[in-house]
């Protein structure tokens, strides 16, 4: 019975830090803010903003490049969140038997 109840509260753990990364937003920009996108610890994208005064339309390649590195930068950082947040609590429940 002892290590069921250590078994829930670990779950109970993990539940909270899950619902924990959700609110965790990275904010990552490119091309002088000309495009801002925001991602969360669960890896989903909140937000993509494109600022177009900063933009050219005569070279999207441009943009198509910033647009990117913002999601690459940006999951990047979202992943070692969670990784960071979520890390302890794994090696809890291998600890269980899980």
């Amino acid at each position: 019975m002892g290590q069921t109840m250590d078994q829930m509260k670990m779950i109970n753990q993990l539940r909270k830090a899950q619902k924990e990364l959700k609110n965790e937003i990275v904010e990552v920009e490119a091309g002088d803010g000309a495009v801002v996108i925001q991602i969360n610890g669960e890896l989903k994208v909140k937000s993509v903003k494109i600022d177009p005064e900063k933009v050219d339309l005569d070279d999207i390649e441009e943009l198509e490049r910033w647009i990117e590195n913002c999601f690459r930068d940006g999951m990047a950082k979202a992943q070692e969140i969670a990784t960071d947040k979520m890390k302890p609590l794994m090696s809890g429940l291998g600890n269980l038997g899980l």
